[in-house]
């Protein structure tokens, strides 16, 4: 099977890395890191066994050409360039599945192709780029694959059966809105308190930022854990979108948030994507996984109020690193 991956970061790169090992056809459309990756391949460092993969490498999607199937691990804050780095890879019988956070994606998809060709994955993993062409897996992987019109289908199950090929966990759900809502459980919490912790305890609960610089770091997952505080927000913060995925429609085992809890304590010292990206200026993925969860959660006619400052202050920190960023080019 020909596979692209488009967005190679920890993430597109990680997954790609483990198809290519497993015998498939696999490009990598890439910007930043191409020179590296082609000159001297990809390196995953991995609990499971460190390897090293040499997949083909192109600049330009017309490079690559029509592919059986287009991984997308792009930043959701590119999703504009949907159509330029996409379209060069999709025929009528291409597989488009995004692996990226939040809600929306496959939505923005459907607005280019058709929604037949379009799945969403869900990753259960932790990862992170160390520096070009090298990838450290932490731990865990499993991939949870669902269409976007409809149930499974028989090109579901071939898909899975791809990644199940690589030695990783895989799961095909039914239910793809309902498996987004059940990452939510812990990425709203995690990614969002990875970033705005540095802002202070109150500026949290309120959504207001302190005048002046911010009070300190940003935790890790272990810090937020590590002290009962945090760690009770992270838990009202779950609870939140618990009950907001219930009225929706989408109900979870009662014990959900004590799961999440529990294996994040198993992951140490993590740094979550969007604080990596906050440390780098990058700007912040608030609209998927913050923003736009938040508003289909007040269409239930109840108020969010942890979930709400989280995102006043997310935006607070996000216009303020932005702005740190643009003068430093300058």
């Amino acid at each position: 099977m020909k596979i692209g991956v488009v967005g190679c970061g920890a993430l597109g790169s990680f997954y790609g890395s483990k198809l290519w090992q497993a015998g498939e056809d696999v490009w990598f459309l890439l910007r930043s890191d191409y020179e590296i990756v082609r000159r001297e391949g990809l390196q995953i460092q991995s609990p499971g066994g460190d390897f090293h993969v040499r997949p083909a490498c192109a600049q330009r999607p017309e490079e690559i050409g029509i592919c059986d199937l287009v991984l997308i691990g792009l930043k959701t804050t590119a999703n504009h360039q949907f159509e330029k780095l996409l379209s060069p890879l999709v025929g009528a019988k291409t597989a488009v599945l995004t692996l990226q956070n939040g809600l929306g994606n496959e939505d923005r998809l459907a607005e280019l192709f058709a929604g037949e060709q379009i799945l969403g994955g869900l990753c259960f993993v932790c990862l992170n780029r160390t520096q070009p062409g090298i990838i450290r897996h932490i731990g865990f992987g499993q991939v949870v694959i669902g269409e976007f019109s409809g149930p499974p289908r028989p090109r579901t199950r071939e898909i899975a059966s791809l990644f199940q090929r690589t030695g990783l966990a895989v799961e095909v759900t039914d239910n793809l809105e309902q498996a987004h809502w059940q990452k939510l459980v812990w990425n709203i919490p995690f990614n969002g308190l990875g970033v705005a912790s540095g802002a202070g305890y109150d500026a949290v609960i309120t959504g207001e930022l302190p005048p002046g610089p911010c009070l300190g770091p940003p935790f890790t997952t272990d810090l937020l854990l590590g002290n009962p505080g945090w760690e009770n927000l992270v838990r009202d913060l779950m609870l939140e979108v618990i009950t907001a995925a219930s009225r929706l429609g989408f109900e979870m085992p009662r014990d959900f948030a004590d799961i999440q809890i529990d294996r994040t304590r198993q992951m140490g010292a993590y740094k979550a994507s969007t604080l990596i990206d906050y440390e780098h200026g990058q700007p912040l993925e608030l609209d998927s996984m913050f923003k736009l969860p938040l508003r289909r959660a007040r269409e239930t006619g109840l108020e969010f109020p942890r979930w709400s400052a989280l995102c006043k202050v997310l935006d607070q920190l996000n216009a303020r690193n932005l702005a740190a960023r643009l003068r430093r080019l300058r």
